[in-house]
């Protein structure tokens, strides 16, 4: 089938979390940048030279190796880098790296997990490393002797293509097995797709998938008489599924105006709602991506490939839909996310890139089965927040707080003016850019 999803995997064995001190820092929001820093070397027991990688964090890619990382290098473009606090995930505590540009999200995963923390946090699983790389055959005379053809040969071409990685395959990794399905084009034509399913284990993957499905071509078009059209990995990566879960006590979710069991329900029928609704599970999906991608931008990983891999997945059904599931029990809400998160700690950005590897220090992360365990669950928290927030309050109300800051800083000439624009404007529940400048013109006029 082309849609082979698994829970579990014996290829590649997972790792605990590691522990950090204590995610748990109240009012860190309220800190001075300088004084967040300290507070994070102190938690985490940080050395100097990881201290000053956040206190010269302007200087983190310098331009010497970011003209090495890709093409026509004139500078660097550097985005807030903050820490969403809070987190236990498989009763670890960890402090998360999160580099994003847009107001709430850090604050919103930050708060979810608090929340999560009275029950435990977030418990999460990985099915393993193995990767797909296809082979896409065209032009076959005999479909059926070509498939026959291949299985004859399978354990020959596996020994092949595992001799182009000897590192990988001397680590344990490497191609597992192979796998056939033919495709029938609008044209009536058929393709014989060879999936070779690599164990990549620490790595994201990429290189050493296409290197292999590339340098078989000869011997696979020998095989089966056809022209091999396309040889490169799949970012649908349904054999490296994270999975997060959490459960919170409707107590938990009270607000003013709301009570828990009430919050819990409506929190279900909205994703219940982006289940059906492929418009709304578009938006659904994203909420969760916007605490995904930001650790995957802090870790140096690509997060593209993740977001491709994420909505795909989203179809499994034969409809978009939304990634996420909440539902209840008489005093309970249980949510869960899986997706394909094929992240790596090896290669690439994150061992070329000083900030990518302090994020990769300051969660302890050893494997990449931890990391994916959790950027996983910060994706769950991060559409936690949001399916609460709209399902009660609005979106709004939390998000413009937050961007008030934004506005004021772009009117204000001065700290003090920022602050009084700020605290104005939320009182007012009106922040907007016209009402900024408008509240500073009546307020230099009356001065």
């Amino acid at each position: 089938m082309y849609f082979n999803f698994v829970e579990s995997s014996n290829y590649y064995p997972r790792s605990e979390l590691m522990k950090t001190k204590n995610s748990r820092i109240p009012k860190y929001f309220q800190m001075s940048v300088s004084d967040r820093q300290e507070v994070l070397a102190s938690s985490l027991l940080l050395k100097e030279e990881q201290l000053n990688v956040l206190k010269n964090a302007t200087d983190g890619l310098p331009l010497a190796i970011a003209d090495k990382m890709t093409e026509n290098v004139i500078g660097t473009f550097p985005l807030p880098f903050g820490i969403a606090t809070n987190f236990t995930i498989n009763g670890k505590d960890v402090l998360i790296p999160m580099a994003v540009e847009e107001p709430s999200v850090v604050a919103a995963a930050s708060n979810m997990a608090r929340i999560a923390r009275s029950t435990g946090g977030f418990s999460t699983t990985y099915s393993g490393s193995i990767m797909i790389g296809q082979i896409h055959v065209t032009n076959i005379k005999d479909m059926d002797e070509a498939k026959q053809a291949l299985n004859d040969a399978k354990l020959e071409l596996i020994e092949k293509a595992n001799t182009y990685d000897q590192t990988l395959v001397e680590l344990g990794g490497g191609v597992k097995d192979i796998e056939l399905r033919v495709l029938e084009l609008g044209t009536s034509e058929k393709v014989l797709i060879i999936h070779l399913l690599v164990d990549v284990l620490d790595a994201m993957g990429a290189n050493a998938v296409n290197t292999m499905a590339e340098r078989l071509t000869p011997t696979i078009e020998k095989l089966t008489g056809g022209d091999v059209l396309l040889r490169i990995l799949s970012n649908l990566a349904v054999y490296r599924l994270a999975s997060a879960k959490v459960n919170i006590p409707f107590l938990s979710l009270e607000t003013n105006e709301f009570k828990g069991q009430d919050v819990a329900k409506r929190m279900v029928l909205a994703n219940e709602i982006a289940l059906a609704d492929p418009y709304r599970a578009a938006t659904h999906n994203k909420g969760i991506m916007n605490g995904i991608d930001p650790v995957l931008i802090a870790t140096g990983n690509d997060w593209r490939a993740i977001e491709a891999g994420a909505h795909a997945y989203a179809t499994k059904e034969g409809q978009y839909s939304a990634l996420t599931k909440w539902y209840t029990d008489d005093k309970t809400l249980y949510g869960e996310l899986t997706m394909p998160m094929a992240v790596g700690i090896v290669g690439g950005a994150t061992k070329t890139h000083p900030m990518a590897q302090l994020s990769l220090q300051l969660m302890d992360v050893k494997t990449a089965s931890e990391l994916a365990q959790i950027i996983v669950a910060v994706g769950l928290a991060q559409n936690m927040g949001a399916i609460r927030a709209l399902a009660t309050e609005g979106i709004q109300r939390g998000h413009m707080t937050l961007h008030a800051r934004n506005i004021a800083s772009q009117v204000g000439r001065n700290p003090e003016e920022i602050d009084w624009l700020e605290q104005v404007m939320i009182e007012k529940k009106d922040v907007r850019m016209d009402t900024a400048k408008s509240l500073l013109n009546k307020k230099l006029i009356s001065e």
